[in-house]
């Protein structure tokens, strides 16, 4: 199978992708407004940063090849639903679970699914929490619903991941054992750094109060 698209297909892909973009920021205009919220009205804010991102069409033609699919728009739009996706990096373990109550209660957003890879964290290490979700977008005279993936993690989940994924990169999806179980012990002592980082941070308020 070649892994990209012919010219008729990327083409096609192009005119998806516009819509899709507009989708992620129809859903980060949502996430800004909590994010400033937090700001101006509360003591706390859990939101550290907001990215979102497009996947392009070679990461696209790339995992349909991995799923074994004909690389075609169609197949795109049918079967990756992270073209459009959404990271949401907080401060402390339990935001995260404060973020997600908030994200599913927005309203014109439809939660498809979710994956909490922190209570049930995959056999890598990763840990984060994944909603899949779907926004509608009006253009053109009609509504489409848009997938957008949230992944909600802290900081130190996020600097495991980035690593994680480079050595994944660099191995072509074939990471040497050992390299595997270096990294899941680097995922357990984030996890234990993440824990004793808030245990400070409350003793702190508890202090201030």
């Amino acid at each position: 199978m070649i892994n990209k698209f012919s010219d008729e297909e990327f083409l096609k892909l192009k005119d998806i992708l516009i819509v899709y973009n507009w989708g992620l920021k129809a859903f980060l205009v949502k996430l800004d407004i909590i994010n400033e919220d937090f700001k101006n009205f509360h003591n706390n804010n859990p939101i550290e940063y907001i990215k979102g991102r497009i996947k392009t069409p070679e990461s696209i033609a790339a995992k349909l090849s991995r799923m074994n699919i004909d690389i075609t728009a169609d197949n795109a739009k049918k079967y990756i639903k992270d073209i459009s996706g959404i990271r949401i990096i907080c401060t402390f373990n339990k935001d995260i679970y404060s973020l997600v109550d908030i994200i599913k209660s927005l309203p014109d957003i439809n939660v498809l699914g979710e994956e909490d890879y922190i209570n049930n964290l995959k056999p890598s290490g990763y840990r984060s929490y994944h909603i899949s979700t779907a926004i509608p977008v009006h253009y053109s005279g009609k509504t489409e619903d848009i997938p957008v993936e949230v992944q909600i993690r802290t900081s130190a989940m996020d600097f495991w991941a980035a690593l994680e994924h480079k050595v994944r990169y660099k191995y072509d999806e074939h990471i040497p054992e050992y390299l595997c179980d270096d990294l899941v012990i680097c995922a357990d002592k984030i996890a234990e750094l993440d824990k004793r980082m808030y245990l400070i941070h409350e003793i702190i308020t508890l202090i201030n109060q």
